[in-house]
Protein backbone atom coordinates (compact mmCIF):
# COMPACT_ATOMS: atom_id res chain seq x y z
CA UNK A 1 0.00 0.00 0.00
CA UNK A 2 2.68 2.23 0.60
CA UNK A 3 4.03 2.04 -2.83
CA UNK A 4 0.68 2.48 -4.22
CA UNK A 5 -0.28 5.74 -2.73
CA UNK A 6 3.66 7.04 -2.61
CA UNK A 7 3.26 9.79 -5.11
CA UNK A 8 0.21 10.84 -3.31
CA UNK A 9 2.57 11.01 0.20
CA UNK A 10 4.97 12.95 -1.85
CA UNK A 11 2.58 15.56 -2.26
CA UNK A 12 3.09 18.18 0.54
CA UNK A 13 -0.37 18.68 1.15
CA UNK A 14 -1.58 15.36 1.92
CA UNK A 15 2.00 13.48 3.07
CA UNK A 16 1.79 9.82 5.09
CA UNK A 17 -0.21 11.51 7.82
CA UNK A 18 -2.24 13.34 5.65
CA UNK A 19 -2.72 9.63 3.20
CA UNK A 20 -3.62 7.65 6.85
CA UNK A 21 -6.44 10.44 7.33
CA UNK A 22 -7.91 9.40 3.97
CA UNK A 23 -7.91 5.54 5.01
CA UNK A 24 -10.50 6.42 7.97
CA UNK A 25 -12.71 8.62 6.20
CA UNK A 26 -16.31 8.03 4.68
CA UNK A 27 -17.34 9.70 1.74
CA UNK A 28 -21.08 9.56 0.24
CA UNK A 29 -21.68 10.09 -3.21
CA UNK A 30 -25.47 11.19 -4.09
CA UNK A 31 -25.98 10.19 -8.07
CA UNK A 32 -23.77 8.08 -9.86
CA UNK A 33 -23.95 10.27 -13.58
CA UNK A 34 -21.15 11.90 -14.76
CA UNK A 35 -19.87 13.81 -12.08
CA UNK A 36 -20.88 10.60 -9.27
CA UNK A 37 -18.20 8.52 -11.47
CA UNK A 38 -16.10 11.06 -11.63
CA UNK A 39 -15.74 11.25 -8.30
CA UNK A 40 -15.70 8.09 -6.60
CA UNK A 41 -12.97 6.74 -9.28
CA UNK A 42 -10.57 9.41 -7.93
CA UNK A 43 -11.60 9.35 -4.64
CA UNK A 44 -11.20 5.84 -5.04
CA UNK A 45 -7.92 5.47 -6.27
CA UNK A 46 -6.68 8.17 -3.49
CA UNK A 47 -7.49 5.44 -0.79
CA UNK A 48 -10.35 6.82 0.59
CA UNK A 49 -11.53 4.50 3.01
CA UNK A 50 -15.18 4.30 2.40
CA UNK A 51 -16.96 5.68 -0.60
CA UNK A 52 -20.80 4.84 -0.64
CA UNK A 53 -22.48 5.65 -3.39
CA UNK A 54 -26.72 5.74 -4.16
CA UNK A 55 -28.64 5.90 -7.47
CA UNK A 56 -32.01 5.37 -8.46
CA UNK A 57 -31.24 4.71 -11.98
CA UNK A 58 -29.62 2.54 -14.88
CA UNK A 59 -27.17 2.80 -17.70
CA UNK A 60 -28.38 3.39 -20.83
CA UNK A 61 -26.42 4.32 -23.79
CA UNK A 62 -26.32 8.12 -23.95
CA UNK A 63 -24.37 7.95 -20.62
CA UNK A 64 -21.65 6.45 -22.57
CA UNK A 65 -20.34 9.51 -23.92
CA UNK A 66 -19.45 11.12 -20.39
CA UNK A 67 -19.84 8.69 -17.73
CA UNK A 68 -17.23 7.09 -16.85
CA UNK A 69 -16.37 3.19 -15.50
CA UNK A 70 -19.86 1.90 -17.23
CA UNK A 71 -19.41 0.46 -21.21
CA UNK A 72 -21.54 -1.04 -23.58
CA UNK A 73 -22.41 -4.57 -20.96
CA UNK A 74 -24.03 -2.38 -18.71
CA UNK A 75 -25.93 -0.18 -20.81
CA UNK A 76 -27.38 -3.39 -22.96
CA UNK A 77 -28.03 -4.77 -19.85
CA UNK A 78 -29.56 -1.73 -18.06
CA UNK A 79 -27.17 -2.39 -15.37
CA UNK A 80 -28.42 0.07 -11.86
CA UNK A 81 -25.59 2.33 -11.94
CA UNK A 82 -24.84 1.88 -8.12
CA UNK A 83 -24.32 -1.52 -8.44
CA UNK A 84 -21.92 -1.04 -11.72
CA UNK A 85 -19.96 1.68 -9.72
CA UNK A 86 -19.21 -1.10 -7.00
CA UNK A 87 -17.89 -3.81 -9.24
CA UNK A 88 -15.80 -1.32 -10.84
CA UNK A 89 -14.33 0.30 -7.93
CA UNK A 90 -13.85 -3.07 -6.54
CA UNK A 91 -11.22 -3.92 -9.35
CA UNK A 92 -9.27 -0.29 -8.93
CA UNK A 93 -8.68 -0.77 -5.58
CA UNK A 94 -9.45 -3.94 -3.39
CA UNK A 95 -8.01 -2.31 -0.08
CA UNK A 96 -11.14 -0.24 0.01
CA UNK A 97 -14.88 -0.32 0.99
CA UNK A 98 -17.55 0.33 -1.36
CA UNK A 99 -20.93 0.71 -0.29
CA UNK A 100 -24.08 0.67 -3.20
CA UNK A 101 -27.42 1.69 -2.61
CA UNK A 102 -29.92 1.00 -5.58
CA UNK A 103 -32.62 3.46 -4.33
CA UNK A 104 -33.99 7.25 -4.44
CA UNK A 105 -32.12 9.37 -2.45
CA UNK A 106 -35.50 10.73 -0.37
CA UNK A 107 -35.70 12.14 3.58
CA UNK A 108 -35.34 8.30 5.26
CA UNK A 109 -33.28 7.51 2.79
CA UNK A 110 -30.79 10.12 2.90
CA UNK A 111 -31.06 9.88 7.14
CA UNK A 112 -29.68 6.67 7.00
CA UNK A 113 -26.96 7.15 4.58
CA UNK A 114 -25.42 9.84 6.44
CA UNK A 115 -24.77 7.97 9.52
CA UNK A 116 -21.14 7.46 9.78
CA UNK A 117 -20.49 10.00 7.05
CA UNK A 118 -17.50 12.64 6.33
CA UNK A 119 -18.33 14.35 3.58
CA UNK A 120 -21.44 14.19 1.36
CA UNK A 121 -20.92 15.04 -2.57
CA UNK A 122 -23.85 16.55 -4.80
CA UNK A 123 -23.72 14.29 -8.01
CA UNK A 124 -27.42 14.71 -8.56
CA UNK A 125 -29.10 16.10 -11.44
CA UNK A 126 -32.29 17.84 -9.57
CA UNK A 127 -32.77 20.97 -7.23
CA UNK A 128 -35.19 19.03 -4.91
CA UNK A 129 -32.45 15.92 -4.10
CA UNK A 130 -29.68 19.22 -3.59
CA UNK A 131 -31.27 20.78 -0.99
CA UNK A 132 -32.22 17.94 0.92
CA UNK A 133 -28.45 17.13 0.77
CA UNK A 134 -28.42 21.10 2.04
CA UNK A 135 -30.51 20.39 5.05
CA UNK A 136 -29.66 16.93 6.33
CA UNK A 137 -25.55 18.66 5.75
CA UNK A 138 -26.86 21.23 8.34
CA UNK A 139 -28.99 18.82 10.57
CA UNK A 140 -26.20 16.35 10.88
CA UNK A 141 -23.23 18.75 10.88
CA UNK A 142 -21.70 17.27 7.74
CA UNK A 143 -19.79 19.39 4.77
CA UNK A 144 -20.57 18.85 1.54
CA UNK A 145 -19.98 20.25 -2.03
CA UNK A 146 -22.40 21.29 -5.02
CA UNK A 147 -21.38 20.51 -8.38
CA UNK A 148 -23.55 21.10 -11.39
CA UNK A 149 -22.87 20.96 -15.27
CA UNK A 150 -24.84 21.29 -18.56
CA UNK A 151 -23.05 22.00 -22.25
CA UNK A 152 -20.17 24.09 -21.45
CA UNK A 153 -20.76 25.53 -18.37
CA UNK A 154 -20.32 24.60 -14.93
CA UNK A 155 -20.11 25.27 -11.17
CA UNK A 156 -19.23 24.52 -7.68
CA UNK A 157 -19.12 25.39 -4.06
CA UNK A 158 -18.36 23.58 -0.97
CA UNK A 159 -20.61 24.07 2.19
CA UNK A 160 -19.64 23.61 5.54
CA UNK A 161 -22.25 23.75 8.07
CA UNK A 162 -22.07 27.14 10.99
CA UNK A 163 -19.19 28.45 8.75
CA UNK A 164 -19.96 29.07 5.19
CA UNK A 165 -23.43 30.34 3.34
CA UNK A 166 -25.35 27.23 2.14
CA UNK A 167 -27.11 26.48 -0.73
CA UNK A 168 -30.57 28.25 0.30
CA UNK A 169 -28.78 31.17 0.95
CA UNK A 170 -27.00 31.73 -1.90
CA UNK A 171 -30.12 30.67 -4.13
CA UNK A 172 -31.29 34.37 -3.74
CA UNK A 173 -28.43 35.54 -4.83
CA UNK A 174 -26.71 33.69 -7.12
CA UNK A 175 -27.64 32.53 -10.61
CA UNK A 176 -27.76 29.21 -10.93
CA UNK A 177 -29.45 28.40 -14.35
CA UNK A 178 -32.41 26.40 -15.07
CA UNK A 179 -30.91 24.50 -18.72
CA UNK A 180 -30.29 20.60 -18.55
CA UNK A 181 -28.31 18.33 -20.67
CA UNK A 182 -31.69 17.88 -22.23
CA UNK A 183 -31.85 21.36 -23.57
CA UNK A 184 -28.24 22.28 -23.89
CA UNK A 185 -26.32 18.95 -23.91
CA UNK A 186 -23.32 18.52 -22.50
CA UNK A 187 -19.93 18.09 -23.40
CA UNK A 188 -17.78 15.43 -20.97
CA UNK A 189 -14.88 18.27 -20.66
CA UNK A 190 -17.15 19.91 -18.66
CA UNK A 191 -17.95 16.92 -16.37
CA UNK A 192 -14.08 16.54 -15.59
CA UNK A 193 -13.23 20.36 -14.68
CA UNK A 194 -16.28 20.08 -11.97
CA UNK A 195 -15.05 16.39 -10.89
CA UNK A 196 -12.11 18.36 -10.33
CA UNK A 197 -12.55 20.99 -8.35
CA UNK A 198 -15.00 18.40 -6.39
CA UNK A 199 -12.29 16.30 -5.51
CA UNK A 200 -9.57 18.80 -4.93
CA UNK A 201 -11.97 20.01 -2.12
CA UNK A 202 -12.57 16.82 -1.25
CA UNK A 203 -9.22 15.74 -0.66
CA UNK A 204 -8.40 18.89 1.38
CA UNK A 205 -11.49 18.38 4.28
CA UNK A 206 -10.54 14.94 4.32
CA UNK A 207 -6.84 15.19 5.16
CA UNK A 208 -8.11 18.04 7.39
CA UNK A 209 -6.51 20.98 5.90
CA UNK A 210 -9.08 23.26 6.35
CA UNK A 211 -6.58 26.47 5.79
CA UNK A 212 -6.59 25.36 2.06
CA UNK A 213 -10.45 25.39 1.45
CA UNK A 214 -11.39 27.35 -1.30
CA UNK A 215 -14.31 28.98 -0.08
CA UNK A 216 -15.70 30.54 -3.29
CA UNK A 217 -17.95 29.66 -5.64
CA UNK A 218 -16.14 28.39 -8.67
CA UNK A 219 -17.96 28.87 -12.29
CA UNK A 220 -16.78 28.61 -15.81
CA UNK A 221 -17.63 28.24 -19.31
CA UNK A 222 -14.85 26.11 -21.08
CA UNK A 223 -16.35 27.04 -24.60
CA UNK A 224 -16.19 30.65 -24.08
CA UNK A 225 -13.21 30.45 -22.54
CA UNK A 226 -14.73 32.32 -19.37
CA UNK A 227 -14.30 31.50 -15.44
CA UNK A 228 -14.96 33.20 -12.25
CA UNK A 229 -14.53 33.06 -8.50
CA UNK A 230 -17.22 34.59 -6.16
CA UNK A 231 -16.43 35.40 -2.62
CA UNK A 232 -19.86 34.82 -0.79
CA UNK A 233 -18.92 34.76 2.66
CA UNK A 234 -21.38 38.06 3.32
CA UNK A 235 -24.15 36.32 1.61
CA UNK A 236 -25.10 34.26 4.58
CA UNK A 237 -28.57 34.61 6.08
CA UNK A 238 -29.20 34.56 9.76
CA UNK A 239 -32.82 33.90 8.89
CA UNK A 240 -32.05 31.05 6.42
CA UNK A 241 -34.95 28.65 6.82
CA UNK A 242 -31.95 25.59 6.60
CA UNK A 243 -29.04 27.18 8.44
CA UNK A 244 -30.31 30.39 10.20
CA UNK A 245 -30.47 30.48 13.74
CA UNK A 246 -34.17 29.16 13.44
CA UNK A 247 -33.46 26.65 10.83
CA UNK A 248 -36.25 24.67 10.31
CA UNK A 249 -35.07 22.33 7.64
CA UNK A 250 -37.75 22.96 5.41
CA UNK A 251 -36.31 19.95 2.86
CA UNK A 252 -36.21 17.36 5.70
CA UNK A 253 -39.92 17.51 6.15
CA UNK A 254 -42.16 14.52 4.50
CA UNK A 255 -45.16 17.22 3.15
CA UNK A 256 -42.56 18.60 1.35
CA UNK A 257 -41.27 15.48 -0.33
CA UNK A 258 -42.41 14.69 -3.68
CA UNK A 259 -43.66 11.27 -4.65
CA UNK A 260 -42.89 11.78 -8.80
CA UNK A 261 -40.34 13.00 -10.43
CA UNK A 262 -39.79 14.12 -14.03
CA UNK A 263 -35.74 13.00 -14.54
CA UNK A 264 -33.22 15.14 -16.31
CA UNK A 265 -32.37 14.90 -19.57
CA UNK A 266 -35.06 12.10 -20.18
CA UNK A 267 -38.64 11.69 -20.70
CA UNK A 268 -39.46 10.00 -17.70
CA UNK A 269 -41.38 10.17 -14.34
CA UNK A 270 -39.86 8.06 -11.65
CA UNK A 271 -43.35 6.88 -9.46
CA UNK A 272 -42.81 5.92 -5.82
CA UNK A 273 -45.03 4.28 -3.81
CA UNK A 274 -46.47 6.00 -0.67
CA UNK A 275 -44.85 3.14 1.56
CA UNK A 276 -41.81 1.00 1.01
CA UNK A 277 -42.36 -2.35 -0.45
CA UNK A 278 -39.81 -4.49 -1.63
CA UNK A 279 -41.46 -6.24 -5.30
CA UNK A 280 -40.89 -10.17 -6.58
CA UNK A 281 -39.71 -9.39 -10.00
CA UNK A 282 -40.42 -12.81 -10.79
CA UNK A 283 -43.73 -12.83 -10.43
CA UNK A 284 -43.91 -9.42 -11.72
CA UNK A 285 -42.03 -10.68 -14.94
CA UNK A 286 -44.97 -13.05 -15.61
CA UNK A 287 -47.43 -10.46 -15.03
CA UNK A 288 -45.79 -8.36 -18.00
CA UNK A 289 -45.64 -11.58 -20.12
CA UNK A 290 -49.40 -12.30 -19.78
CA UNK A 291 -50.04 -8.78 -20.82
CA UNK A 292 -47.95 -8.83 -23.95
CA UNK A 293 -45.04 -7.27 -24.82
CA UNK A 294 -41.23 -7.43 -24.53
CA UNK A 295 -39.71 -8.10 -20.70
CA UNK A 296 -36.52 -7.97 -19.92
CA UNK A 297 -35.51 -8.77 -16.39
CA UNK A 298 -31.75 -8.73 -14.39
CA UNK A 299 -31.65 -9.26 -10.73
CA UNK A 300 -32.70 -5.63 -9.83
CA UNK A 301 -34.92 -5.37 -12.36
CA UNK A 302 -37.97 -5.99 -14.80
CA UNK A 303 -38.44 -3.71 -17.73
CA UNK A 304 -41.26 -3.84 -19.43
CA UNK A 305 -41.98 -2.61 -23.71
CA UNK A 306 -45.50 -2.22 -25.36
CA UNK A 307 -45.54 -0.17 -28.32
CA UNK A 308 -43.75 3.11 -27.36
CA UNK A 309 -44.64 2.56 -23.75
CA UNK A 310 -41.58 1.02 -21.60
CA UNK A 311 -41.83 0.98 -17.50
CA UNK A 312 -38.71 0.09 -15.27
CA UNK A 313 -40.06 -1.23 -11.69
CA UNK A 314 -36.86 -2.01 -9.14
CA UNK A 315 -37.44 -4.14 -6.42
CA UNK A 316 -37.93 -1.61 -4.23
CA UNK A 317 -41.15 -0.38 -5.97
CA UNK A 318 -40.00 2.36 -7.86
CA UNK A 319 -41.02 2.49 -11.48
CA UNK A 320 -39.65 4.99 -14.60
CA UNK A 321 -41.79 5.43 -16.73
CA UNK A 322 -40.34 6.42 -19.81
CA UNK A 323 -41.78 8.20 -22.61
CA UNK A 324 -43.40 10.79 -20.95
CA UNK A 325 -42.90 14.13 -19.01
CA UNK A 326 -46.62 14.14 -18.16
CA UNK A 327 -46.79 12.73 -14.33
CA UNK A 328 -50.47 12.17 -14.47
CA UNK A 329 -50.07 10.02 -17.78
CA UNK A 330 -47.61 8.38 -16.06
CA UNK A 331 -49.81 7.45 -12.90
CA UNK A 332 -52.33 6.25 -15.35
CA UNK A 333 -49.72 4.23 -16.47
CA UNK A 334 -48.59 2.85 -13.49
CA UNK A 335 -51.89 2.49 -12.44
CA UNK A 336 -52.85 0.41 -15.53
CA UNK A 337 -49.93 -1.72 -15.68
CA UNK A 338 -48.31 -2.09 -11.85
CA UNK A 339 -50.59 -1.09 -9.43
Amino acid sequence: MKTRYSRQALFYGIQETGQKKLSHKHVLIVGAGALGTGNAEILARAGVGKISIVDRDYVEWSNLQRQQLFGEDEAENRTPKAAAVKERLQQINSGIQVASHILDAGIEEMQFLVKGVDLIIDATDNFETRMLINDISQYAGIPWIFGACVGSYGLTYTVIPSKTPCLQCLLESVPIGAATCDTAGIIAPTVQMVVSYQTSEALKLLVEANDKMRKTLVSFDLWKNQHSAIVVDKLKRTDCPSCGDKATHPFLQKENQTRTAVLCGRDTVQIRPPKKQERNLDVLAERFIQIGGKVMQNPYLVSFTQGKIRLVVFKDGRVLVHGTKDVREAKSLYDRFVS
